[in-house]
Formats: C-alpha cells, sequence, structure tokens
C-alpha cells in the first residue's frame, strides 16, 4: 500500500525513508485518520517531510499522485490580470436563486478545461469565462452554487466545491528568493547554544533534584540559552544595490533576532581602508578597518553581501574607488580579511545566471576562494555550510 506515493516523493527528490513510509502505514492501521484527504495530506506530510522548505515538493508530488494531474501547477498556469479584483455585480438573493448548478464536479472540471483552453483575455462581472466579480463558475471573488476558486484570498460567498490556489508553502522551495520567515529556519542551522550572563531562567531540573533532596522548595537559577555563534557582516549599499534593497532588509532583520553576538558595517562596492555605520554619515564617521580587526576576534563569521558588480579597477588597483581615493587595492583588504576570519561567505542577491557577465564578479568570487552564494534558500544553506 502506498508505494507508489513513496516512490513519487522520491522522483520529486524528498529523501523519505521505509521506516517513515512504514510509520505512516502504522499511523493509517491505527485510524489516526480516515476516509479524509486532507487529513491524509496533514499526516502524511507530517510522517515523511523532515524540513520545511520540502513542503512544495511534497504538495507537487501527493496532487501528482492522488489527483492524477498537477492541479497545484493550475493557478500559475492562468494570467495572473485574469484573477485581479476589480468589477464585482451586486446580486440579491432573487439573483442568486435563479442560478443553476453545472451538475457536479466532473461537469464543472470538463467545462473549466474547455474554457481554459479557449479564452483569450481576461473578464470581470461575467458569467461564463475564468474571471472575477461575475456569476461565472470558475474564478475569484464571484457568486455561483457550486464553482472552483482560483487565485482568490480567503472566502468569499464559501460555495466553492473545488480551491486551485497557488501552492502555500511555494516560497519555501529551496532555490526560492527569500523572505524574511525563510532566513531565519536557513539561519537556524548556524546554531551553537550556550548559556551565559545573569543566573535568571528557572532551572527546572536542578530545583526538583535541590527540592527532594532538601525537602522544601528550593530554587535553582540557571543563565539564559543563548545562540553562542558570533557574525560580522557588511552589506554592500548603494549604486546597483539599491534593485535588492529589499532582500537585504529581510536579511538584516532575520540576522538581528537570530545571533545575539552580531555587528555589522556597510561598505561600496569593494571593502577598503574604512566601514560606516550610518550610510547618512558615512564620509565624516567611518570606522578604520584595522580597528574592525583589533575589535572582533577570528572566532567571528564573516558574512559578505553584494552584488559584486562594479568595474575590475574597483577591485584590483589604487585609486580604484569610485568614491575617494585608495592607497591600496581593494583585494588588499579584502584578503586581510579573509586571513583574519578564516570562516567567511559572500551572498549575492544577484541572480546567478548573470554573475557570468561581470568580470568583477568572477574576481571577487576567486578573492572568496569560490565561496559565493546567491541570496537564495538553497544559497544560503550552502553558505552556512561554509561557515561552519
Amino acid at each position: 500500500m502506498l508505494i507508489e506515493f513513496f516512490f513519487r516523493l522520491r522522483v520529486h527528490g524528498l529523501k523519505v525513508s521505509i521506516t517513515e513510509l512504514l510509520d505512516l502505514l502504522n499511523a493509517l492501521e491505527q485510524q489516526v485518520v480516515f476516509a479524509s484527504v486532507d487529513d491524509f495530506y496533514a499526516l502524511s506530510r507530517m510522517i515523511l517531510v523532515k524540513d520545511e522548505s520540502q513542503y512544495d515538493r511534497f504538495d507537487r508530488a501527493f496532487a501528482e499522485y492522488f489527483a492524477g494531474v498537477n492541479e497545484v501547477d493550475i493557478a500559475a498556469s492562468i494570467p495572473q490580470e485574469w484573477l485581479q479584483k476589480s468589477l464585482q455585480r451586486q446580486l440579491s438573493d432573487e439573483d442568486k436563486a435563479k442560478l443553476q448548478a453545472l451538475g457536479g464536479l466532473d461537469e464543472l472540471l470538463k467545462q473549466f478545461n474547455e474554457r481554459l483552453a479557449e479564452q483569450q483575455k481576461r473578464h470581470a462581472g461575467g458569467n461564463k469565462w475564468i474571471g472575477t466579480g461575475g456569476t461565472s463558475p470558475f474564478g475569484a471573488y464571484g457568486y455561483n452554487p457550486e464553482g472552483i476558486r482560483i487565485g482568490q484570498e480567503g472566502s468569499n460567498a464559501r460555495r466553492a466545491v473545488k480551491v486551485w490556489d497557488k501552492r502555500e508553502f511555494a516560497d519555501l522551495d529551496t532555490d526560492a528568493e527569500l523572505s524574511n520567515r525563510n532566513i531565519k529556519l536557513a539561519l537556524r542551522k548556524l546554531r551553537k547554544f550556550a548559556r551565559t550572563g545573569a543566573a535568571s531562567e528557572l532551572d527546572l531540573a536542578e530545583t526538583i533534584r535541590a527540592t527532594g533532596k532538601q525537602g522544601m522548595l528550593d530554587l535553582r537559577w540557571q543563565p539564559e540559552r543563548h545562540n553562542a555563534i558570533k557574525v560580522l557582516i557588511l552589506f554592500d549599499v548603494g549604486g546597483s544595490m539599491d534593485d535588492y534593497i529589499y532582500e537585504c532588509q529581510q536579511l538584516f532583520a532575520a540576522v538581528r533576532s537570530e545571533f545575539k553576538h552580531l555587528e555589522f558595517y556597510y561598505f561600496h562596492n569593494c571593502v577598503y581602508e574604512g566601514v560606516w555605520k550610518s550610510n547618512q554619515r558615512r564620509l565624516h564617521e567611518q570606522t578604520p578597518l584595522a580597528e574592525v580587526l583589533n575589535k572582533y576576534g577570528n572566532d567571528y563569521k564573516l558574512i559578505f553581501v553584494g552584488d559584486a558588480t562594479m568595474g575590475p579597477y574597483e577591485i584590483a588597483y589604487p585609486g580604484g574607488s569610485v568614491e575617494h581615493w585608495n592607497e591600496e587595492p581593494g583585494q588588499v583588504w579584502m584578503q586581510r580579511l579573509l586571513n583574519h576570519y578564516p570562516k567567511a561567505a559572500w551572498l549575492n542577491p544577484q541572480p546567478q545566471n548573470r554573475w557570468g557577465y561581470y568580470h568583477s564578479v568572477q574576481m571577487m568570487a576567486e578573492i572568496m576562494e569560490n565561496r559565493m552564494f546567491p541570496l537564495t534558500l538553497d544559497g544560503l544553506s550552502s553558505a552556512i555550510a561554509a561557515l561552519r
């Protein structure tokens, strides 16, 4: 039972084991769920999927096996403009009563496929085509006694017999651009916990032991448990990096919440003799890079964030900086950083398929000894592996 389902999961790259399949079969024998595809979906995902980043692959495999078609991709195949909310007809109870259902799910699916094949443009307020705000059985934000809801945020009339929305966890796939939540999930792989500081947290196990020994309540306390990993992160700002402000903000917010020992500075294009904390005062309040090297020990993990898109001379020549006269080339300062911080990685928000168009990206990747990774979930995981 479910052998083909097991193999379908493996085809989609999920590392499920025979033991997990047996656990699922045992749960079914115990009737943990019964006669409900939705309940089985939740149970099987809980048992078979080890990582939230694999939810999207599981959804695809589940739909292919149990529905015979890749239902989760249907919403993505429909132009987004067809489903944008605009005109919406206001129907009275009498109008709604006059509407007739098509006659069951099979007929709905048949006509849906016919509409999808024939439709050429957006429709709103109608009664036939895939669209919005009307009485058609297909689309969003309308009303029909029995319909297929596609691309709608939340419920409306609660009459849909089928819901084909985008996959809930599509943004967790390993090649997806990162959101704040995804970054936090990935950063948790870079953890080493230790208890430091004042004893302010109740030590329950020790309290129980001491109370039993004393014969009376004896509260024991311990320092709070923190991630002991230390991180120094340098952000490239300005110029071409303006296109990636959102991604960098997401990364910065996630990093700040995950690491107690975090230091950050900004630079532009390439690191030179000075970095800064405030972009508004960067020309007047720079911190010498030598001071950074002296202040933060080599137990820090160093992360660069930048697209490495610049003139090659900004890396290789004295005076190459576009903003000031640098007596030493940027690559000299980069090497000083890497010599001091052996655990280092570069995160590049620019799509990896564009890296080959810029000689400066190749130069910086060589300086980093190929520890340059794309700012995606998969890329961040690879960077964390390098840092560890």
